[in-house]
C-alpha cells in the first residue's frame, strides 16, 4: 500500500539542492533593487532630492510638483530594470503584507501606448479597504481605504513589480495597518528622546530609535509540508508522537549548515542584498532543521518592513529549492519553538547610542538617563508589553523552558544591579562636594570598565539588557515587529516627557544644578522600578509566586492579555502620545481577539477532521488485519490459540480504546466549539474557545499519538517527526 505520507518521502528523495552561484560581492549587490539615495542623488533633480530628504529626516509634506518628478524618476529607473507594474505595498491588520499591481502600460487614443506613473499615482491610492479586518472602524457600505507613500521606507523592484512602501487608513483617518501607530510612536520617541539627550548634548537635533530582529524558522521538505494537512492549514503539526532523537544531544546548535538549507540561505541572502536587507548571520539553532537569519540594526520602520518582506521572500525562495518555511512560533511538540528577537536601542544624530556608556561621568549619566527611563518604562507598563506579543501561535511557545515566560522583567546583569544599588543610596537633596566626586569617580566612571563583561547569560529573561541595547524576546517568530515596537517606544517616550518635567521642575522650583536634579529622579525610579528587575530562573515555580508578590501580571494566554490594550489606563496614554485614538485602539483589539478565535476554530476543525479521516481509519485498517491474524491462528491452535495470540489481542483493545477515547472528545471539542460559536459577546467567545475547546487538543492528540506508536507503520498516514526533522 503507498500512502501520501509514502508517496511524499520518496518525492522528497528525489529533491536535490539547488546549487546556489555567487558571481558578486555582498557589497556590489546590496540596494542594486532600491530606489535608495545614491539612486536618488543620480536620478532626481536637487530639489527633489532635498524635498525628499527633508520628509524623510524631518517628515516634511513634498509638493505636488515636485512628486511629479520623482515618481518620473523613479518610473524611469525601474523600467530600465525590465519593471512592467508598480503596487503600493503595505502592512494591513492581517500579519501579512498587501499589494495591488498596476501596469504602467497606458493606452493612446491612436491606438499608440505609453508607459505612465505620475506624482498622484506615486503619493496616494485608493483601494478597496471592505476585505481587510478594521474592527469596527467602517460601517459595511464604507469600503473606501487609502494608501499613502511612506518617503522613509525606500521602494524597491521585486521580481518585475516596483513596490512602494505605504501607509493605509480608512477614509475617515483612522489606522488601517501597522506601519502608521509605529510612525506616530517614533515620532512621539523622537521628540521626547531629543529633549532629554540636550541635557547631555545641545547639539542632539533628532533621536532614531533602531531594530535589530533575529529570525528564527523551519525548513522542512515541501512534499512533506504538503502531505500533513494540519500543516498546510494551520502552519504547524496537532499531532505527532515525538521523534527518539530530538535536540536532546544538543548537536544542532551552531552546527554544520546541511548543504540543502545553506544553498537556500544563499538564495535568500542574494535577494536580500539587492532590496537593501542588510542580513548578515544565518546559523543552525536549537531545533532539528531549525535556522536563523538576522541582519545589521537599521532605523525602526525600515527594519520592520525589511523583516515582513522577509518573511515573503523566504517563502517564495523556499519554494525554488522545494522546501518549506515554518514561521510558526511551535510548530512540532517537544522541540524548541521560534522566536524573533527584537534588539531595540535610541542613537542621536551626532552619531551616539543612548544606551551605550561612553568613557566620562558625563556621557555615563547620559547612559544611566535613558538606560533607568526604559526600565521605568516596562516597569509601569509590563502587562501592555505582554499584550504587544500575545497571539494564538505564541501562547504555545511562552514559558515552554525555551522561551521567556508570561511574566515580564528585566535583567540587567550584576553589575549593572550593584551599580543601581549604589545610586540608589545617593542622600536625598543637594550632594556635598565629597558626594559628587565620589559618585561620578565610583559610580559612574566606572561603568564602562563593568560593562566590559557584562555578558547576558540569562536566556529565560523576556526584557535583556545586552550591552548597548535591550532585547526583547518574548516576540513570535511569524510577529509583525511593529506591535511590540509601537508600544515600547510610546511607553519610553511618555516615560522621558515624564523625566523631563520632573527634572525641569528639581532644577527651577528647588535650585539644583542639572547633574544634581537628575541624579535625585533617576534615584526615585530605581526605588519604583525595583519590582520588575529580575536576575533568576524565569521558568521556576519560586519566580511565578515572587512575581505575584510583587504584583507582577501573569497573563498566560491572550484573551487575557489583549485585555490591556483597551484598558482606560492604556487607551489614554496611546492618545496622549498621539500614537492611535480610542478608535484605533479598541478596533486593533477586536481584531486580534477576533483572530484567536478563527485560528483555534480552524485548529479545531483540523484537528477533528485528521481524527476522523485519517488517524482513526488507519487504526481500524491495522486492528483489522490484527483481526484476521488471530482469527488464523484460531482455526490452526483451537482452544489453544490464546497462547499465540495474546499479544495482537492486547493491542486490538488498546487501539479499540485509544479510538473511542478519540472519538468521544472529538465529539466533545465539536460541541464545545459549537456552543462557542453561538456566543455574540466577542472576549466570552474567545474565552471559551481558548479554557473550553483548546484543552481538548492535548487530549485528541494524546491518543493520536499513543496510537501512531501502535499502528504498523507502512499503514501510518501521517508524515512522522522523524521524517520532518530529520530529512535533509
Amino acid at each position: 500500500m503507498s500512502t501520501l505520507r509514502f508517496q511524499a518521502l520518496k518525492e522528497s528523495m528525489l529533491h536535490r539542492s539547488l546549487k546556489v552561484t555567487e558571481n558578486e560581492r555582498r557589497s556590489v549587490l546590496f540596494g542594486e533593487n532600491v530606489f535608495n539615495q545614491t539612486t536618488m542623488l543620480q536620478s532626481l533633480t536637487k530639489d527633489a532630492y532635498n524635498s525628499v530628504m527633508d520628509a524623510i529626516e524631518n517628515g516634511s509634506k513634498i509638493d505636488r510638483r515636485i512628486a511629479d518628478q520623482i515618481a518620473s524618476s523613479m518610473k524611469d529607473w525601474a523600467l530600465a530594470k525590465g519593471v512592467t507594474h508598480y503596487t503600493h505595498w503595505f502592512q494591513p491588520l492581517t500579519g501579512a503584507t498587501a499589494e495591488k499591481h498596476d501596469a504602467f502600460f497606458e493606452p493612446l487614443d491612436n491606438g499608440q501606448a505609453i508607459e505612465k506613473f505620475g506624482g498622484g499615482q506615486l503619493v496616494q491610492q485608493e483601494p478597496d479597504a471592505s476585505s481587510f479586518p478594521h474592527g469596527g472602524i467602517r460601517n459595511t457600505f464604507e469600503a473606501r481605504g487609502y494608501t499613502a507613500w511612506d518617503p522613509t521606507s525606500p521602494a524597491f523592484i521585486y521580481d518585475t513589480t516596483l513596490c512602494i512602501p505605504t501607509v493605509f487608513v480608512a477614509y475617515t483617518g483612522e489606522a488601517l495597518d501597522y506601519k502608521t501607530p509605529l510612525l506616530r510612536a517614533l515620532q512621539s520617541v523622537d521628540h521626547a528622546a531629543t529633549a532629554v539627550a540636550k541635557y547631555f548634548d545641545k547639539n542632539v537635533k533628532k533621536v532614531n530609535a533602531s531594530l535589530g530582529w533575529e529570525q528564527e524558522y523551519f525548513l522542512i521538505d515541501s512534499a512533506l509540508a504538503a502531505s500533513r494537512p494540519d500543516i498546510v492549514m494551520t502552519g504547524r503539526t496537532l499531532l505527532g508522537h515525538s521523534s527518539a532523537k530530538g535536540q536532546q544531544l544538543d548537536d544542532h546548535y551552531f552546527g554544520s549548515i546541511p548543504t540543502r538549507a545553506l544553498n537556500f540561505m544563499k538564495d535568500l541572502e542574494v535577494e536580500c542584498m539587492l532590496l537593501g536587507i542588510p542580513v548578515k548571520t544565518r546559523h543552525n539553532e536549537v531545533a532539528p532543521n531549525q535556522f536563523e537569519v538576522a541582519p545589521v540594526y537599521e532605523e525602526t520602520n525600515l527594519a520592520v518592513d525589511h523583516n515582513s518582506l522577509l518573511m515573503d521572500i523566504m517563502s517564495k525562495v523556499a519554494a525554488r529549492h522545494n522546501l518549506k518555511v515554518l514561521l510558526h512560533e511551535k510548530p512540532f511538540a517537544g522541540v524548541n519553538g521560534s522566536g524573533k528577537h527584537n534588539n531595540w536601542s535610541l542613537s542621536t544624530n551626532t552619531g551616539v547610542n543612548l544606551l551605550s556608556p561612553g568613557k566620562t561621568p558625563m556621557s555615563n549619566l547620559q547612559f544611566l538617563t535613558f538606560f533607568i527611563n526604559t526600565i521605568k518604562a516596562i516597569n509601569d507598563n509590563e502587562e501592555l508589553m505582554r499584550a504587544g506579543i500575545a497571539s494564538a501561535s505564541n501562547d504555545h511557545r511562552l514559558g515552554a523552558n525555551e522561551a521567556p515566560p508570561a511574566i515580564m522583567s528585566v535583567f540587567i546583569g550584576e553589575q549593572l544591579t550593584a551599580v543601581l544599588k549604589e545610586l540608589e543610596g545617593v542622600t536625598d537633596g543637594k550632594l556635598s562636594p565629597q558626594e559628587k566626586t565620589d559618585l561620578k569617580l565610583n559610580v559612574v566612571g566606572k561603568i564602562p570598565e563593568i560593562l566590559l563583561d557584562n555578558t547576558d547569560r540569562n536566556r529565560t529573561s523576556p526584557f535583556a539588557f545586552t550591552g548597548n541595547k535591550f532585547e526583547f524576546r518574548a516576540v513570535g517568530s511569524k510577529a509583525n515587529c511593529a506591535n511590540p515596537m509601537t508600544i515600547l517606544n510610546t511607553i519610553v517616550a511618555k516615560q522621558l516627557a515624564d523625566f523631563k518635567i520632573e527634572v525641569d521642575r528639581l532644577i527651577d522650583k528647588k535650585g539644583l544644578k542639572k547633574d544634581e536634579a537628575v541624579f535625585n529622579v533617576l534615584r526615585e525610579y530605581i526605588k519604583k522600578s525595583k519590582d520588575i528587575l529580575f536576575e533568576g530562573n524565569g521558568y521556576s515555580e519560586e519566580w511565578e509566586k515572587e512575581a505575584k508578590k510583587r504584583g507582577l501580571s501573569n497573563n498566560k494566554t491572550t484573551p487575557e492579555a489583549l485585555k490591556a490594550k483597551i484598558s482606560k489606563e492604556n487607551i489614554a496614554l496611546f492618545e496622549k502620545m498621539g500614537v492611535m485614538n480610542e478608535i484605533e485602539a479598541k478596533a486593533r483589539y477586536e481584531i486580534e481577539i477576533e483572530e484567536y478565535v478563527m485560528r483555534i476554530q480552524i485548529e479545531g476543525r483540523v484537528l477533528g477532521d485528521i481524527a476522523r479521516n485519517h488517524v482513526i481509519p488507519t487504526g481500524i485498517r491495522y486492528q483489522n488485519m490484527l483481526i484476521n491474524n488471530v482469527t488464523g491462528l484460531k482455526e490452526l491452535y483451537g482452544k489453544d490459540f490464546k497462547n499465540y495470540a495474546k499479544e495482537q489481542m492486547e493491542i486490538i483493545e488498546e487501539i479499540s480504546e485509544y479510538i473511542g477515547k478519540i472519538n468521544t472528545k472529538v465529539n466533545e471539542m465539536t460541541a464545545e466549539r459549537r456552543k462557542a460559536n453561538k456566543i455574540e459577546d466577542l472576549e466570552k467567545k474567545a474565552s471559551d474557545y481558548c479554557n473550553k475547546v483548546k484543552p481538548l487538543f492535548d487530549q485528541i492528540r494524546y491518543n493520536c499519538d499513543k496510537l501512531e506508536l501502535l499502528v504498523d507503520d507502512e499503514l501510518w498516514p501521517l508524515t512522522k517527526y522523524r521524517e520532518l526533522l530529520f530529512t535533509r
